[in-house]
């Protein structure tokens, strides 16, 4: 009973920050947040973009069914900075983001001792001082970093209804493409590998993921639809003191898709999405609605 309840403050604690869940702590990366020409680094330049979001779902345990009781709900606003500057590196324009989540969570969980609750505040930060963006064709479009996510984010290890952040760094390599034709049909990935260090707090190491967003649109005028979503798999166990956690590692998993839409003003876009996650494994399952706008300046 003892590693059961451990097991599932762990569980627990996958909460929904701007991001989707799983392991121990929330995503760091809001799933499924970039789609329209992910892959395209704008022209040299400074952009704002706020991203605004809402996430609801219900556990689902190694072979993809409802965990009773474990619920959550969560409103986020992400604040994102981008700095495209006019040096080259490698051939490519070299840029640098910083992104500020603030989250307001909702926690059900089946814990006697813990119940249910609420907490709004700041999430994990991340950053980025080296993004290189290349323009191979008029159609292709390749852009490349290293995020950095930081334990910004409020947390208590006791009680994951009053913690909204993970609690450890992790390292993220990443690799966007998009491909434009001249008739306005578009093709975007982004690709991310998530390293993450261990939570000091519980000795708990959550496992590495492979995960993308992507989209297939067509643009048209200042307008673009499109069915887009993201996918995530995680490659390696999670572990807790350095020994696996149960048989299956507590490996998370899950696919999502859904229908957005973008639309050009001026030196300003907004794009709203919905994806509906269609099969999740030691994660929530729920639906997730996106609003971005950008503005450059």
């Amino acid at each position: 009973m003892k590693t059961q309840h451990v097991m599932l403050l762990a569980t627990a604690a996958v909460l929904a920050s701007p991001f989707s869940l799983a392991k121990e702590g929330p995503d760091q990366y809001p799933n499924g947040i970039e789609n329209f020409l992910s892959g395209a680094l704008p022209p040299a330049g400074h952009y704002f973009m706020n991203y605004l979001g809402y996430y609801g779902g219900d556990y689902r345990d190694n072979q993809g069914d409802k965990v009773p009781d474990l619920n959550v709900s969560a409103v986020f606003n992400a604040f994102r900075y981008v700095y495209v500057s006019n040096y080259q590196i490698l051939g490519g324009a070299w840029a640098m983001h910083a992104i500020v989540p603030l989250v307001y969570q909702s926690l059900e969980t089946p814990i006697p001792s813990i119940g249910d609750g609420d907490v709004f505040g700041l999430g994990d930060i991340t950053i980025d001082p080296i993004i290189i963006g290349w323009h191979l064709s008029p159609e292709w479009h390749v852009t490349a970093g290293l995020d950095i996510n930081l334990p910004t984010g409020k947390y208590d290890s006791t009680d994951p209804t009053d913690s909204i952040g993970a609690n450890y760094f992790s390292f993220e390599p990443v690799l966007a493409f998009s491909y434009l034709s001249p008739n306005g049909f578009e093709a975007s990935a982004k690709l991310m590998y998530n390293i993450k260090t261990k939570n000091d707090d519980t000795n708990y190491q959550s496992g590495n993921e492979f995960h993308l967003d992507y989209l297939i649109g067509q643009h048209f005028g200042p307008w673009a639809a499109g069915l887009g979503g993201y996918y995530l798999q995680q490659t390696t166990d999670d572990k807790i003191n350095g020994k696996a956690v149960e048989s299956n590692g507590n490996r998370g998993k899950v696919f999502a898709l859904g229908p957005a839409i973008k639309y050009d003003y001026n030196h300003m876009s907004f794009v709203g999405s919905w994806n509906s996650e269609t099969t999740a494994e030691n994660r929530f399952k729920g639906n997730k609605f996106l609003f971005k706008f950008i503005a450059s300046f």
